[in-house]
């Protein structure tokens, strides 16, 4: 699995590192690596105890979340890798082992 972040155009999960640029094959933007992909687009989204998150940060879930529209829960202590920030409600998009990609709210989780 891939620790690169996701295209911030598009949303792809296909970027590469081209020298010192990640470039999206979908849609082929392409970004520099010096900066974290959240500042590009002037998102400053916190966490539960006011830290600023960025993507790529690790974050760990306060508390027990339902997912709607099944009977699983990502519980307390989760900690979820690579997130990436988004614009909405649920402003960071990630992937939780045993459930799959999600979208959860910043309000709860903190940074790892």
């Amino acid at each position: 699995m891939s620790d690169l972040p996701g295209c911030i155009k598009c949303g792809s999960i296909y970027t590469y590192l081209d020298h010192n640029l990640f470039v999206c094959p979908e849609c082929a933007h392409e970004w520099s690596q010096e900066e974290p992909a959240a500042v590009n687009r002037g998102l400053k989204i916190m966490d539960a105890n006011g830290n600023a998150l960025s993507d790529g940060d690790a974050v760990t879930v306060i508390k027990d979340l339902k997912v709607k529209g099944t009977s699983l829960v990502v519980k307390v202590g989760t900690r979820v890798k690579n997130i990436r920030l988004v614009e909405g409600d649920h402003d960071i998009d990630c992937k939780i082992d045993g459930i799959g990609a999600m979208k959860l709210k910043s309000e709860f989780v903190k940074k790892a």
